[in-house]
């Protein structure tokens, strides 16, 4: 894993009629990589031209003593920068042998080039893999640049002043002269309803990330930037064009067999591979497939609480012959890393979970380099308990929508009590009512909460030609469909890249595999959710491998113990020291703030993760805009 940056140049000038000269040039470009070191401080390269400079800090993982970067072909024409691994590179290699390519390096990052050489914008389309990269023509002056169909690797550019910036996290940009750093409040507004940056435009005015399964074409002669989709992960439940008379017995074989290949593929590496391992099904399954014998886990609050989930994976550890290690958090650890966290996301997350696989990332590195982890099998499989709610509201939606309407407008008048959320959701069709895992601020709440408003549209209507390409499917596909194209790169991803990272720890996912898809996008909806029962097929290819105290379990996701946190001496200082803040004051209506404090705690229709989103950008804010100092100051002094 690694960190890639660089820039183009055409007519940025030091002086009128003279040219950046090398010297600055490269020493601009150094401060980009320094930016990046985390991603990988085994090696630093460059790589610059007339008109382009390349950067790259590596973690050496495949071929080490090879495969250095910027790379470049052997006319020297084309220039590389590659962050990620691709699975099926030794296939690649003989095909592209036969077709006449000759290669220098034992590595994956060599195929790359020979592949656009061979096959152009269609690169993409035949890597297996995790990938965010960029190749410099300098023939033709031109940038072409690609990410992966899932979003696992990072990929941010932006256009300043005729000239092309790159990197693999927002901060190796921000160094370049010619960005001028400006919060965008477009994506602040999204972001408190999504808990995530959900739009292309990050929070940094300007800056764009390349979506998942995109490529784009930069012309630095013309200045003009084209983007394209190559890969959309289309679901065919309702109708699947293959497999129709397939038994569920036939479909656990099959997706037991491709589970079990990605995990081979996954596990090539020159170097010790380790897992990570809660008491879930997710990992669990990883856990027992991987060929590996390190397992790591954290938790938080007491030996047998609901937020630690280290007796259950060291149970399971054991029975696989794993050598596990856990460590548990304590309040004070959690709040000392929280800057710590939002510096190395970039952009605001709400997630309390991040904080958690911080700390998981970090007890990994310092064993081994890389990790692979169960991120995906949810969106890919169905897991979100979400998912089952229209089945649950099946025999309700049978009532007329008049009817179902009037009980939900009389629903609203009611105490938070059990089942007023039923009756309300019940009168409201999928597109209204699911935004996707997190749904925090309504556009009508958002709109109260900030002192200035914008433009930007509903989260529905953000959503709405999404929902739009599932029309035909079932109310759970649309819904795993919006979170493939959005949760799982926005929010997942984002903060298992960011925090493995951290650490220089590389995260590899065996779920979101091209060939796991490809039998996954297939799946029955009875395959996917059986009543209440999530991700049923998944739990029956689990059960194959694991104990049923494990293929069994609840999802619980990265269980944090927010309420508490938030009003613990400790957490409730923070919380209101950071609520009082000048940041506070230029962003929120300060009555909006109040009435989400009043509403911390663990009753139903608490607060707890409006607060955390709040609270995460004004902390980040802070980190990035520097225009105050007592919020990481005083977590700092606690």
């Amino acid at each position: 894993m690694c960190g890639i940056c660089g820039f183009t140049e055409k007519n940025t000038k030091k002086e009128a009629g003279c040219q950046r000269p090398e010297q600055e040039r490269e020493k601009i470009l150094e401060t980009m990589m320094a930016a990046l070191i985390h991603r990988g401080p085994d090696q630093g390269k460059s790589w610059l031209s007339k008109n382009a400079a390349f950067g790259f800090r590596r973690l050496s993982i495949i071929d080490p003593s090879g495969s250095v970067q910027p790379m470049t072909n052997e006319a020297g024409d084309l220039v590389l920068v590659f962050n990620g691994e691709i699975y099926n590179y030794q296939e690649l290699r003989q095909e592209l042998f036969k077709a006449g390519h000759r290669f220098s390096t034992q590595g994956d990052s060599e195929v790359l080039l020979h592949g656009y050489e061979e096959w152009g914008d269609h690169l993409p389309e035949h890597l297996r893999g995790m990938f965010a990269f960029a190749i410099w023509d300098e023939k033709k002056q031109t940038l072409y640049a690609a990410r992966d169909p899932f979003g696992i690797k990072p990929f941010y550019y932006t256009i300043a002043e005729g000239s092309f910036l790159f990197a693999s996290e927002i901060k190796g940009i921000l160094p370049h002269p010619l960005y001028k750093k400006k919060l965008n409040p477009e994506a602040l507004e999204q972001y408190l309803s999504f808990q995530y940056s959900a739009l292309e435009k990050t929070f940094f005015q300007g800056i764009r990330q390349l979506r998942p399964g995109h490529f784009l074409n930069y012309d630095q002669n013309s200045s003009a930037l084209t983007v394209k989709q190559y890969f959309v992960p289309k679901l065919y439940p309702d109708n699947p064009p293959k497999r129709l008379d397939w038994t569920e017995e036939k479909w656990i074989e099959e997706l037991d067999r491709v589970i079990s290949d990605s995990v081979k593929h996954h596990m090539a590496a020159d170097t010790e591979i380790g897992t990570f391992l809660s008491g879930g099904v997710d990992s669990s399954l990883i856990a027992a497939e991987f060929t590996g014998d390190k397992a790591f886990t954290v938790g938080l609050g007491s030996d047998t609480g609901h937020y630690n989930e280290i007796p259950l994976a060291a149970d399971l550890a054991e029975k696989l012959e794993l050598k596990h290690r856990g460590k548990r958090i304590s309040e004070r650890e959690f709040w000392e890393a929280v800057p710590e966290v939002l510096y190395h996301m970039d952009e605001p997350n709400g997630d309390p979970s991040a904080v958690a696989l911080y700390f998981l990332s970090r007890e990994a590195a310092r064993q081994v380099k890389v990790v692979v982890s169960g991120e995906g099998a949810d969106e890919l499989f169905g897991g979100y308990c979400i998912y089952c709610e229209p089945n649950a509201l099946y025999l309700y939606q049978k009532l007329p929508l008049s009817l179902r309407k009037k009980i939900a407008r009389l629903a609203t008048r009611l105490p938070k009590l059990k089942g007023r959320s039923f009756l309300i959701r019940g009168s409201m069709s999928v597109e209204q009512r699911f935004i996707g895992n997190a749904n925090l601020f309504t556009a009508e709440e958002r709109k109260r909460l900030l002192k200035h408003p914008t433009r930007t549209p509903s989260p529905q209507e953000l959503l709405a030609d999404d929902y739009q390409e599932a029309q035909q499917l079932d109310e759970a596909s649309r819904m795993q469909y919006i979170d493939l194209l959005h949760w799982l790169p926005g929010d997942i991803l984002q903060k298992a890249d960011r925090m493995s990272m951290a650490h220089s720890l590389e995260l590899r996912v065996p779920y979101l595999d091209r060939e796991v898809f490809e039998i996954a996008r297939q799946l029955p909806p009875k395959y996917k959710q059986k009543g209440q029962v999530s991700k049923y097929l998944f739990r029956k290819v689990a059960a194959r491998h694991l104990p049923a105290t494990n293929s069994n379990r609840r999802k619980l996701g990265f269980p944090i113990p927010l309420g508490h946190f938030l009003t613990s001496e400790t957490g409730s200082k923070i919380i209101i020291q950071a609520f009082s803040s000048p940041a506070a004051e230029k962003f929120f209506n300060r009555e909006a703030l109040d009435e989400l404090l009043e509403g911390r705690g663990s009753g139903r229709g608490n607060t707890n993760r409006k607060i955390w989103a709040v609270y995460s950008f004004l902390v980040w804010y802070d980190i990035y805009f520097h225009e105050q100092s007592e919020i990481v100051s005083e977590e700092k002094n606690v």
